[in-house]
C-alpha cells in the first residue's frame, strides 16, 4: 500500500445524521453502528486528533496498532486501511482521505510524557490521556484507564527515522482536509482533540475539528 492514497468522498454533509464541532482540547465519545460512516474534518489545518476505538459490546476488544500495522504492512493509515482489533478482527475501514497519512505509533500525550519530554513544570498541562479518562468517566459506561491502549493520531505527522526513532514534525494537513471511515461492527469512537502546545503536531495552536456521521 502507498503511504499516501488521496480520495475524496461523495457523501453530502447536509444529509449527515450527526454534525458536531469538537473544540480544541475537548473530548468526544460516540457509538458508531455497523455500516455508519464517520468523517473527521480538520477545520483550520495542522490539528492532531487522537482517536481510540473499542468494541461497543465488549470493550476489552479494542483497536490494535500492532495488528493494524502488521496486516497492512505500513506504519501510516490512509484510504483503504483497515483498523483491526486486539483479536485481529476488522473494526473500521478508511473510505476517503484528503490528507494522505495518519500516525499509528506516536501515542497520546499524557502528564507524564509532557514532563519527561519537555519540562517538569509541563506536567499539569491539559493532555489527551486525561481527556480520554474524562470522556470515559462521563460516558455512563463501565470504562476506565485499563481500557485505554495505543491510539490513532489522525492528521498527525510522525516520521520514522532511519534508526527507527520517532520525530514529531509539522503537520501535513490543511484547513478542510478530512478522513472518512465506515464502521464494520458496532464500535465506540473515543476522541481527544489534542491540546498539545509543546511540539508542532498542532502547529503550536490547537484548533476545532468537525465530526459528521451518516447512516448506512
Amino acid at each position: 500500500m502507498s503511504s499516501s492514497t488521496l480520495l475524496e468522498s461523495t457523501l453530502d454533509p447536509t444529509v449527515a445524521s450527526l454534525d458536531v464541532t469538537v473544540e480544541s482540547g475537548d473530548h468526544w465519545l460516540h457509538e458508531l453502528k455497523a455500516g455508519q460512516t464517520l468523517r473527521i474534518v480538520d477545520l483550520e489545518g495542522n490539528q492532531a486528533v487522537d482517536t481510540f476505538f473499542l468494541d461497543a459490546a465488549d470493550p476489552t476488544e479494542r483497536y490494535s496498532a500492532e495488528n493494524t500495522i502488521r496486516e497492512q504492512g505500513n506504519l501510516f493509515l490512509t484510504t483503504g486501511s483497515t483498523l483491526r482489533s486486539t483479536r485481529g478482527r476488522a473494526m473500521a475501514r478508511i473510505l476517503a482521505d484528503t490528507c494522505g497519512r495518519h500516525d499509528t505509533v506516536g501515542g497520546a500525550c499524557a502528564a507524564e510524557s509532557n514532563q519527561v519530554r519537555y519540562a517538569v513544570e509541563k506536567r499539569p498541562m491539559h493532555n489527551c490521556r486525561d481527556s480520554f479518562l474524562l470522556a470515559m468517566a462521563r460516558s455512563g459506561r463501565p470504562l476506565d484507564k485499563r481500557d485505554i491502549g495505543p491510539n490513532v493520531n489522525f492528521f498527525m505527522n510522525v516520521p520514522v527515522t532511519a534508526e527507527g526513532g520517532l520525530r514529531f514534525a509539522d503537520g501535513i494537513s490543511e484547513a478542510g482536509k478530512y478522513v472518512e471511515l465506515v464502521a464494520l461492527r458496532d464500535i465506540l469512537v473515543l476522541v481527544s482533540n489534542c491540546p498539545q502546545l509543546n511540539n508542532p503536531c498542532n502547529g503550536w495552536n490547537p484548533t476545532p475539528v468537525r465530526m459528521l456521521v451518516w447512516n448506512s
